[in-house]
C-alpha cells in the first residue's frame, strides 16, 4: 500500500505543477492585457522650465529630424512647399483607417509614429498601414516620458515596439519620435542623453516644425490654420490619429490637404525629406532592429524607391506598399518569430480577459445569489427547527448501532470510546479494523475494558478500503439505525439522541450532523472552523429544506439500516462515499435532513499538504459521484429533484465558483493597477463584508464565538488560491483517467474531549 501511495504521489506532482502554471498563465495574459491598455494621454510634456545648456546650439536651431552619422548629432530641415505628414499615438480601430482612406484619395503618404502597446492590439491595421506605402516610426510602447527612464527601459520600450512591428508587418524601422516631444528647441538636458543614446543605436529622432494641436479639439478651421506653415516653408507637421475623439482631425484633414497642394505644396514622408535634402535614408538600428544595412550605400544609389505623383521621394509610392520604405527594414529570423509570437500572446489576452470578464460577472451574480438565498433559507430553517412545538414525531429511544471504520487510529481510537461512553442514547459500537498495522484494534479493546464499556464489538478485516469497513458494519449492526462516524472524531453526550431523531419521521433515511472543527486553535483550524461553520452547515441548512441535501458527512450521519441495503451500501466507485451514497438515498426517494444540535468533533489536517491531500480526495470524489448519478438530471420523482436542483447547486457552487474565485483576487490587482485602485478595492472590500456578514450570522446560529472571523480575511485570500489548484488539479485528474485510493491523513489525537475542543 505505501508502494501505490508513493506512485499515485509521483503522478499527482505533474497534475500541481499544471495548475500552478494555468493559474500563473492566466495572471501573465491579465497583466499583458493590463500592459497593453496603458491609456494614452494628451500629447503635453511631463516637465517644462529644465536647461537645454548640455544640448549643442546647432541642434536645437536646426531643422527637425535628428541623426548621428558617424557619432556627430545632424540635423535636417523640410525643404521649402514641402510637407511631412506625421502622425502620432495610433494605430486606433475608430480613426486610424478613416486616416488612411483620406491619404489614400488624395494620394498622400504619411508617417506615422506608433505606439507599440497599440501596434499589438491592432495589428491588421498597421500591416495595411504599411502596405499602402506609409512610413512607420517608433513612439514607444506604452507611451512614457523616456526623460527620466532608466536605459533599460529605455532598450525595453524599443525593442517592445519594434517586436510588435515585426509581428504586425514585417518590418522593423529606423524612425523614432519620444512621446511628449515637440519643436527642436524644447530638447532640454534631460531628454538630449536619450536621444544621443538612440542615435548610437542608429535612430533617426524626428521632431516637428508645425503642430495642428488636433488634440485640444479646437475646431476644424483651427487646426488646418494651426498646421499652416509659414511664407511657404517645409514643416513636418504633426496631427494624432489615436489617443482621444478624432473626429475633427478626420474633417479637418482632407481640407487641410486641398489647401496645402492649392498652395503648391507637396507631400512626402521622412525618408523623402532626407533623400531630397541629400542625407541619405535612415541608419539601421542596431538595438531593437537588429538588421539591414548601413543606408548610405542605399541612399547613394537612389534607395527612396519611387515617387508619388507629387514629385517627391518618399522610398516608396503611396502606390507601391510591395517595396520597402527607406526607413523600414525587413523583419527575419528571431525578431520575426518572436514578434509573431507577440502578437498572438495579445490576440489570446484580447479574448480571454474579456471572457473572464464575463464570467466573473456571471459568478459574482451566482455568488450574491446564492448569499442572499441562504441568509433567508438558514434563517427559515432556524426558526422552523427551534420552535418550542416542533416535533419529528414519537421520540426515538431504542438503540441504534455506532459504526467506526478505523484505518491506524491509534492515537484517536480512545478518544472516540470515551467520547461515546458518555452517550444519553443506548447504543452497540462496531468497530472496523481496517488492516491497521498500529495496533489499533488492541487500544481499542484496552479503552473499552477499562471504561467498562460491554457494548463494544471489535471486527478485523483486511485492508480494503472506508467503503468496504462501513459495509462489514452495516452487516453486523445489530439495530436498524446506524450511525456513521471517523475514528478521529468525538461526540458530546446527547449527540446520538438529537441525531436519530428525524427517525421518527418513516420518510426520512439518513440524517446528517454537525460537525465542528476541533482543534481550531491553529491557522489552518481556524481557516476550516469558519468554512465548515460558513460554508457546510449554513448550506446543509438551505439544502434541508430544498430537499437536496449533497452529503452527509463522514464525520457525523445516521442511516436507516434499510435504506443503506437497498441503495447496494457504501459504494467503492468514488472516493466521496459519503456523497454517493446521499445521493443514492435522494434517488431512491428517502429524504435526508440536517440536524443541527447533533455536533461531533474532528481534527482538522494539521499542514497544508494534508489539507491538500483532503480536499483533493472530496473535489475529486464530489466530481465521481455527480458523473456517476448524471441520470438523476432526466429521471422524474426525487431522483429528477435532486439532478435538477441539488446538482445544477452542487456543480455550480462546488465546482465552477471556486475554479473563478481566485481569479477575483486576479482581477482586482488588475483593476487596481490597470484601471481604478480606490473603486476596485472598495469592490473587494464590499464583497469581503457581504462575506464577513453571512459568516457572522452562521456563527450566530451555530452558537460560535465570533473573534475567529478575523481569520477571514487572510482565508479569503489564501484559502480561494488553494481550493482553485486542488479543484483543477482534481479536474486534470478525472480527465486524465487517474484513479485514487481511501487517503489517511495524519493525526494527533488533539481533539480530547468536547468540552475541551470547544468555544
Amino acid at each position: 500500500m505505501e508502494r501505490a501511495a508513493g506512485r499515485a504521489a509521483a503522478l499527482q506532482k505533474p497534475r500541481v505543477i499544471l495548475a500552478l502554471l494555468l493559474l500563473l498563465a492566466l495572471t501573465c495574459v491579465m497583466l499583458l492585457d493590463g500592459y497593453l491598455r496603458a491609456e494614452v494621454g494628451g500629447d503635453q510634456r511631463v516637465r517644462t522650465g529644465a536647461s537645454s545648456s548640455d544640448v549643442p546650439d546647432d541642434v536645437l536651431e536646426g531643422g527637425p529630424i535628428l541623426s548621428f552619422r558617424g557619432g556627430q548629432a545632424t540635423t535636417v530641415s523640410v525643404p521649402d512647399k514641402t510637407i511631412a505628414l506625421t502622425f502620432d499615438d495610433g494605430p486606433n480601430p475608430t480613426w486610424t483607417p478613416q486616416v488612411l482612406e483620406i491619404l489614400e484619395e488624395y494620394d498622400v503618404p504619411g508617417t506615422f509614429f506608433l505606439v507599440g502597446s497599440m501596434v499589438s492590439r491592432y495589428p491588421d491595421i498597421v500591416d495595411d498601414l504599411v502596405d499602402q506605402g506609409n512610413e512607420v516610426g517608433i513612439h514607444t510602447f506604452t507611451h512614457v516620458d523616456l526623460s527620466y527612464q532608466s536605459d533599460a527601459r529605455i532598450t525595453r520600450e524599443i525593442e517592445q515596439t519594434q517586436l510588435a512591428l515585426a509581428g504586425a508587418a514585417g518590418i522593423t524601422t529606423t524612425l523614432f519620435r519620444a512621446p511628449y516631444s515637440s519643436e527642436m528647441d524644447a530638447i532640454d538636458n534631460y531628454s538630449w542623453p536619450v536621444y544621443e543614446k538612440l542615435g548610437e543605436d542608429g535612430y533617426t529622432s524626428v521632431f516637428i516644425d508645425t503642430d495642428s494641436d488636433d488634440w485640444k479639439k479646437p475646431g476644424v478651421s483651427k487646426i488646418i490654420k494651426w498646421a499652416t506653415p509659414e511664407d511657404g516653408e517645409g514643416a513636418s507637421v504633426l496631427f494624432h490619429d489615436a489617443g482621444g475623439e478624432r473626429s475633427q482631425t478626420i474633417k479637418a484633414l482632407p481640407k487641410y490637404i486641398e489647401k496645402m497642394k492649392a498652395k503648391g505644396y507637396t507631400f512626402t514622408t521622412i525618408s523623402g525629406v532626407m533623400a531630397e535634402q541629400g542625407a541619405g535614408a535612415p541608419a539601421a538600428a542596431a538595438a531593437g532592429a537588429g538588421q539591414g544595412t548601413a543606408p548610405g550605400a542605399e541612399a547613394a544609389q537612389g534607395g527612396t524607391g519611387t515617387g508619388t505623383d507629387n514629385g517627391t521621394g518618399t522610398g516608396t509610392g503611396a502606390d507601391s506598399g510591395s517595396q520597402l520604405q527607406a526607413a523600414h527594414r525587413e523583419a527575419t529570423g528571431t525578431t520575426l518569430y518572436e514578434g509573431k509570437a507577440l502578437i498572438a500572446a495579445v490576440r489570446v489576452a484580447e479574448w480571454t480577459v474579456p471572457a473572464l470578464s464575463v464570467g466573473l460577472m456571471v459568478v459574482g451574480v451566482a455568488v450574491m445569489g446564492r448569499f442572499g438565498m441562504m441568509l433567508i433559507l438558514a434563517r427559515r430553517h432556524y426558526r422552523q427547527r427551534n420552535k418550542r412545538r416542533f416535533s419529528w414525531g414519537p421520540t426515538v429511544t431504542r438503540p441504534v448501532s455506532v459504526i467506526v471504520p478505523a484505518y491506524n487510529e491509534k492515537e484517536c481510537i480512545a478518544n472516540t470510546l470515551k467520547s461515546l461512553a458518555q452517550s444519553t442514547h443506548p447504543i452497540e459500537v462496531i468497530i472496523v479494523d481496517d488492516g491497521s498495522s498500529d495496533g489499533t484494534s488492541e487500544i481499542a479493546r484496552e479503552a473499552a475494558d477499562a471504561l467498562g464499556m460491554t457494548n463494544v464489538r471489535v471486527i478485523r478485516q483486511e485492508n480494503a478500503g472506508k467503503p468496504a469497513a462501513l459495509n462489514n458494519g452495516v452487516r453486523n449492526a445489530s439495530h436498524d439505525i446506524v450511525v456513521m462516524m471517523d475514528g478521529d472524531t468525538v461526540f458530546e453526550a446527547e449527540t446520538v439522541r438529537h441525531l436519530v431523531q428525524p427517525f421518527a419521521d418513516p420518510q426520512v433515511g439518513a440524517v446528517a450532523g454537525n460537525a465542528k472543527v476541533g482543534n481550531r486553535n491553529t491557522i489552518i483550524g481556524a481557516w476550516q472552523h469558519i468554512e465548515y461553520v460558513m460554508g457546510f452547515n449554513l448550506d446543509r441548512r438551505m439544502y434541508d429544506l430544498l430537499r437536496c441535501m449533497p452529503t452527509i458527512p463522514g464525520a457525523i450521519g445516521a442511516f436507516r439500516r434499510e435504506a443503506v441495503l437497498e441503495v447496494g451500501g457504501m459504494s467503492e466507485d468514488t472516493l466521496a462515499e459519503d456523497t454517493d451514497i446521499t445521493i443514492a438515498m435522494h434517488r431512491a426517494g428517502w429524504r435526508v435532513v440536517y440536524q443541527e444540535h447533533a455536533r461531533a468533533w474532528t481534527e482538522a489536517p494539521g499542514s497544508l499538504k494534508q489539507l491538500w491531500s483532503q480536499r483533493y480526495r472530496w473535489s475529486y470524489g464530489t466530481m465521481q459521484a455527480l458523473w456517476k448519478h448524471r441520470k438523476s438530471l432526466t429521471d422524474k420523482g426525487p431522483s429528477g429533484r435532486f439532478g435538477r436542483v441539488g446538482m445544477p447547486l452542487v456543480v455550480i457552487f462546488q465546482i465552477i465558483t471556486p475554479v473563478f474565485a481566485p481569479l477575483i483576487d486576479v482581477f482586482t490587482a488588475y483593476s487596481m493597477i490597470f484601471v481604478d485602485f480606490k473603486a476596485a478595492l472598495l469592490a473587494w472590500l464590499a464583497v469581503l463584508g457581504i462575506q464577513l456578514f453571512c459568516a457572522a450570522y452562521a456563527f450566530r446560529l451555530d452558537k460560535e464565538k465570533y473573534r475567529y472571523l478575523l481569520m477571514m480575511p487572510l482565508q479569503q485570500l489564501a484559502y480561494r488560491q488553494m481550493m482553485y489548484l486542488v479543484l483543477i488539479h482534481s479536474c486534470i485528474t478525472a480527465l486524465t483517467g487517474g484513479r485514487l485510493r481511501w487517503q489517511k491523513l495524519k493525526r494527533t489525537g488533539e481533539v480530547g474531549t468536547p468540552a475541551g475542543a470547544g468555544g
